[in-house]
Formats: C-alpha cells, structure tokens, sequence
C-alpha cells in the first residue's frame, strides 16, 4: 500500500525528508504586524526574524484552511494517509486536518486517513513522523501503525528554553512587566510540553545554565535512552543546537540525534536562539 505523511509547516522536517515525495508539507502563514508571510521553501528565517525584532503590532500566525489538507488526501492511487499537526491546544491547523477529513469522507473519499494531534511542535512533529516512517517499514497495517503512533506520542517529551521572551510579549502570551524582569535578571525559564500544553519545569540565570537544567530533565523522564532518538530543533543557533546535543551524549546512551533548524512557525514560537527537544 502507498502512503503519504502529511504534516503542517511547523514540523521541521530534515531536507532530506522534505525532498521525499512521501511527506507533504501543509504551511501556515504567519502575520507580522500587516505583512503576511507564506511559511513554505520561500521562508526567510533572517528576514522573519529582523520582522519580528521590528514589529509594533505583535505576531500571529493563521492555520490552513481545511480544503488545503483535503487536497493532501486526494490522490491518483489507494494511499493510507497520515497527517501530523502542532498541539490542538496552539493552533487550529488539528481541528483544520479534522474537518478535511470529514469532508474527503463525505464525498466518498476512499483512502484511509488518520490526524494525530502531536500535543507538542517542531521536534515533537519531527519525531512522530520518524515513528511513523518507522512502522510503515516494519510492515504494519494501517490501523496498527496508528495505534503504535499514538502510544508513542503519548509517551513523548517536549522540552524548550528560550534565549528571550519577547515574543510570548509581543502576541500578548506575556505581560510586558513580568517580560522585562525576565530580561532584566537574565532568567531563562526551562519548559516542557504537557498534554500539549506549556509548563514551566525550573528557571536558571543564563542560557548555559538553563540548558544543563533542560538536560537533567530529559535524562529524569527517558525511560531507556539507548533505543530513542532524540530531535533538537534550534532557531538560528547551530552551536547551541550542538552544545545540548555534547550535554545529552555525556550523561545518557541516547541511541540517536538529529539536530533541525526551525522553519517559520517555529521559529515564531522558539524565536531566535531558542533550543526545542523532544525525546
């Protein structure tokens, strides 16, 4: 049977992955004060972010529309499809795949469908989409790889740290005082996603620190590192992305890691400097 994987834009896909004609990217636009920005193979990280330092009116971002996705679930031949978007509890783009789904459906669609809510973004996508690839290769059936899927993302780790909070200020996720203070005091809160929503784990003064805190976590909560694979996706910082990569192969057998710089949508959330983890 073929298939196709079909993801939302803030999946931060390997090239190589991107170049495969299994995985279609689904892209959402991000809105920068009156400028819309397409977040395709046309994104310009460097200009988006200069926008964003520029930006008066704040930053948001606008899901697919459901006829986008359906047009993902047409195909030529019988294809099982699997489509991954960022946490329903972020974005619309989940309840988007959703409502094409039912659409394809209703006007006889006859290729098996499935939407996973990754509950996480960037990394977490990239993992589930590994995890899928993977059990396609082992030979499940469709209905199997779903359930292996959904068992793993349930037991999935998101972690980030962010070099500035100005973004979480600037679409209006943060007051601009407890902002300031943060930037002041040089504090760098330590996230992980939780069900799709964002918790804060700890806080250190300075990104060096709050990383090696990020790390003690992920080590805490992986129950056998050495058969994971572990995704950092990082926002213009590659020796950053490295450095988190030397910290995890230092204190745990991690089988695996693949280091992705962020596309549009995620470099909206992780802004620049901001590491993204998922294990």
């Amino acid at each position: 049977m073929a298939y196709r994987i079909v993801v939302d834009s803030c999946c931060d896909l390997p090239e190589d992955y991107r170049r495969d004609e299994h995985f279609k990217v689904v892209p959402l636009t991000l809105i920068v004060d009156d400028t819309e920005i397409i977040d395709d193979e046309t994104f310009d990280q460097l200009d988006f972010l200069r926008r964003v330092k520029e930006s008066k009116k704040g930053i948001h971002s606008a899901c697919p529309s459901p006829q986008r996705y359906m047009d993902e679930y047409e195909t030529d031949e019988a294809t099982d499809i699997y489509v991954i978007t960022l946490s329903s509890k972020l974005s619309g783009s989940y309840n988007a795949a959703i409502v094409a789904k039912d659409m394809y459906e209703d006007e006889g669609g006859t290729n098996k469908v499935h939407v996973f809510d990754s509950r996480s973004a960037a990394a977490g996508e990239v993992l589930i989409a590994f995890m899928i690839e993977r059990a396609i290769n082992e030979g499940l059936k469709f209905e199997e790889v779903v359930e292996k899927v959904e068992d793993f993302r349930a037991k999935m780790g998101t972690y980030f740290v962010l070099e500035t909070l100005e973004v979480l200020r600037k679409n209006g996720r943060l007051s601009n005082l407890k902002a300031a203070l943060v930037s002041a005091l040089n504090i760098k809160p330590v996230m992980a996603g939780n069900d799709g929503s964002i918790v804060k784990l700890g806080q250190s003064r300075g990104m060096d620190k709050a990383l090696i805190q990020m790390v003690d976590h992920i080590k805490k909560d992986t129950a056998n590192p050495e058969t994971k694979t572990l995704v950092i996706a990082h926002c213009n910082a590659p020796a950053r992305a490295n450095k988190v990569k030397e910290l995890v192969e230092s204190i745990m057998p991690i089988k695996d890691v693949v280091i992705v710089d962020t596309a549009g949508v995620s470099s909206m959330y992780a802004y620049d400097g901001g590491i993204v983890v998922s294990v």
